[in-house]
């Protein structure tokens, strides 16, 4: 297996404006959309004054407020976007994530192969952090890993680094994830991240000591790849996740899934759906709701008239042994 290829103009380019950036100390926290675009609504906010302002919260700028190189790397990359008569846009953002620095799509990410970085990122990686963290967190050392639907590589380079001797697969369907995540690896010296485009598995051959994922849960009108979880509520692909999971984990190895649930009348149909296998090919399991209500505003959306909220949970199976 070959990594992908990157799809922007230059690699090297955007490699090069990520240090830079990291030079400066650079941190900005993604927000939810809604969040996002109440504060861009701001008059004052209308043009960009800064990094945070341009890299961050995608603010149209003028030429003075990008310093050299900065500007150079931009545009070597083929990523900086013309505003108006006397303007730009920077065709990606970088997010952080501690002392780590990602790049992912421009806001808003409203095209097909936009790749999404929000607050389900910072859940995400921080029950990560926890189990790994954690006496016993993991029953089997890990020396092969994949991270399905990767995205931007968030999940793959924080795993990647607190598991130097792993060889972690960092899996989508979208080259442009893909190529993100190659760059986002290298800037934070996660050299043993391996981008590969795979549908779940597919294509990714032998067994795994851990398998985890971040999925698409929501019924989205538009099908946009990374909103999209289809079948009753978005939950179809994250159900075919944990079976693919279980089909391909080592005994003893561990499938860490976080996912957004439909809760309908107080039942949860998704843990209804999987409850049966794990039960049968697991040695343990462990299911919980880190946020009890997260995208309200779906909840006015077509397919979600039954559902009362929609929870954040967290499964950590360990496969049977």
């Amino acid at each position: 297996m070959t990594p992908t290829a990157p799809t922007f103009a230059h690699h090297d380019a955007l490699a090069a404006l990520g240090r830079s950036l990291q030079a400066t100390g650079y941190r900005f926290v993604t927000v939810t959309p809604a969040t996002h675009r109440r504060v861009n609504n701001r008059p004052e906010n209308a043009w960009a004054h800064d990094l945070r302002g341009v890299f961050g919260w995608s603010r149209p700028y003028r030429a003075d407020v990008l310093p050299e190189p900065m500007a150079g790397q931009l545009r070597a990359a083929g990523l900086a976007v013309p505003e108006g008569a006397d303007g730009w846009r920077a065709g990606v953002r970088a997010s952080t994530i501690g002392d780590h620095l990602y790049f992912h799509s421009a806001w808003p990410t409203s095209d097909e192969d936009a790749v999404f970085f929000g607050p389900d990122t910072y859940r995400y990686t921080s029950a990560l952090k926890r189990v790994l963290g954690a006496p016993g967190g993991l029953r089997r050392a890990v020396r092969r890993a994949v991270d399905i639907g990767a995205g931007a590589g968030p999940g793959a380079i924080e795993l990647a680094l607190r598991c130097p001797d792993a060889t972690v697969y960092a899996a989508d369907i979208n080259p442009a994830a893909l190529a993100l995540a190659e760059v986002n690896a290298g800037l934070n010296g996660a050299h043993n991240v391996v981008p590969c485009r795979s549908d779940l598995l597919d294509g990714i051959e032998g067994g795994f000591d851990l398998i985890m994922s971040n999925p698409p849960y929501i019924l989205d009108p538009d099908e946009l790849t990374y909103r999209h979880g289809g079948g009753t509520h978005g939950a179809e692909l994250s159900i075919r996740i944990v079976h693919a999971a279980l089909d391909r984990l080592h005994p003893g190895g561990s499938l860490l899934l976080y996912t957004g649930v439909a809760i309908v009348d107080g039942a949860d149909p998704f843990l209804a759906a999987i409850r049966e296998r794990l039960d049968a090919d697991t040695d343990g399991w462990s299911y919980e709701e880190l946020d009890p209500d997260v995208f309200g505003g779906q909840l006015g959306c077509e397919g979600y008239e039954q559902v009362e909220r929609i929870a954040a949970v967290w499964l950590h199976a360990i496969r049977r042994g």
